[in-house]
């Protein structure tokens, strides 16, 4: 008998630097899994999929990515005279999402940090911090964060704020992504989040001070492609390319219920490129599936 396959992705907590975050081989449409840990949620999680245009530039051929969505695909090489020609793009998938707090992780096949000639496995470009020296956090090669010609389009940020804490989390990624995540975390954490917290993309400045810094990141997702960060927080393992340095601790008084469901939320919602044959089912739905399958299986064998 041949039980229907259930695909799911693990969930990884924040803070784990090891590695560069990724595994599997190439442009991540292998299996190996760049996340680790125990699955959890906290809130009320949703995970249809929603189609989320995308804005900016695009090589994949799409204008629409997947919230929910699995990914992969076979990777492809960028064509000569478009922006990055030759690197290869595409092909990595849901269960490889989740990065370290070091940049340049979440890359599959990547152990290494910084984001220098690197390719783009789930097509979306890493952040850029801007007034740093260090050769990490450069940001000639993808532009400023205002470059229309980012997939996606230009870098936004949003705000969550602990009704209970007054944690301050920001949110940094394209305008696509940021608008498509604030939907999903005010659906799947509205219970943890002050009146307060964004409703709506705000651009992102990296130039200016006093916003975001790059050691304040807590978790990078998505080819580093998507940074949650704690307001307040210095990890003084930022500037340090050795992956296998640790971590800072966060800070007491942490309100840890709203950052686990950030943190899932994220892994879980961000919009990814599908393949045309890819199909995600998201772990919460695992319980009903599996009911399902059995109720067939009483009434087909018994």
């Amino acid at each position: 008998m041949r039980i229907p396959l259930i695909a799911s992705h693990r969930y990884q907590d924040v803070g784990r630097r090891k590695g560069g975050g990724g595994g599997g081989k190439g442009g991540g449409g292998g299996k190996g899994s760049g996340s680790s840990g125990k699955g959890g949620s906290t809130g009320n999680f949703s995970g249809k999929t929603l189609k989320v245009p995308i804005t900016g530039g695009s090589a994949s051929g799409k204008s629409t990515a997947t919230a929910y969505g699995y990914g992969g695909g076979k990777p492809k090489t960028i064509p000569a005279g478009q922006l990055f020609g030759g690197r290869t793009a595409g092909g990595a998938i849901r269960p490889q999402i989740y990065g370290t707090r070091g940049y340049g992780s979440g890359y599959p096949g990547y152990s290494s940090y910084g984001v220098a000639g690197r390719g783009f496995p789930f097509w979306y470009w890493p952040v850029v911090w801007g007034g740093s020296s260090n050769q990490y956090f450069h940001d000639s090669e993808y532009g400023n964060s205002s470059n229309t010609s980012r997939f996606g389009g230009p870098m936004a940020q949003a705000d969550f704020i602990s009704n209970s804490t007054g944690s301050t989390f920001h949110l940094l990624s394209d305008n696509s992504t940021i608008g498509s995540l604030i939907n999903s975390i005010n659906t799947n954490c509205s219970s943890h989040l002050s009146s307060s917290s964004s409703k709506s993309p705000s651009p992102y400045n990296s130039s200016v001070l006093g916003g975001p810094q790059p050691e304040e990141a807590i978790q990078y997702y998505r080819s580093s492609s998507i940074v949650l960060a704690l307001d307040g927080y210095n990890n003084s393992a930022t500037f340090n390319s050795n992956p296998n340095v640790t971590d800072s601790p966060l800070p007491s008084g942490v309100d840890t219920t709203l950052l686990n469901c950030l943190n899932y939320t994220i892994g879980q919602a961000a919009p990814l490129i599908d393949s045309a044959s890819s199909r995600y089912i998201s772990p919460p739905c695992i319980g009903f599936a599996t009911l399902v399958w059995f109720l067939w299986f009483l009434g087909y064998y018994v």
